[in-house]
């Protein structure tokens, strides 16, 4: 299983994550803020759990692109 988690209030709006993997985040038109697609607010920590580990790659890349360092990546 993949677990990628974002800890969306102190996403600053760069847009890298959706640069690097466009299939898993999107930008809020509201607020500006990145939005993990498919995910579960827990707290401000929102939480996808996918079976799909074609994933892998590229959220890995929006890990590494994002300057605040918000995203995680678990392979389980």
């Amino acid at each position: 299983m993949v677990i990628v988690t974002l800890q969306r209030d102190k996403c600053i709006g760069c847009n890298y994550c959706v640069e690097m993997a466009p299939f898993q985040f999107q930008m809020s038109k509201k607020d500006g803020k990145s939005v993990l697609i498919h995910s579960q607010n827990a707290k401000g920590f929102f939480t996808l759990k996918s079976y799909d580990h074609t994933i892998i790659e590229a959220c890995e890349l929006a890990v590494k692109a994002c300057p605040v360092k918000i995203i995680s990546v678990k392979v389980t």
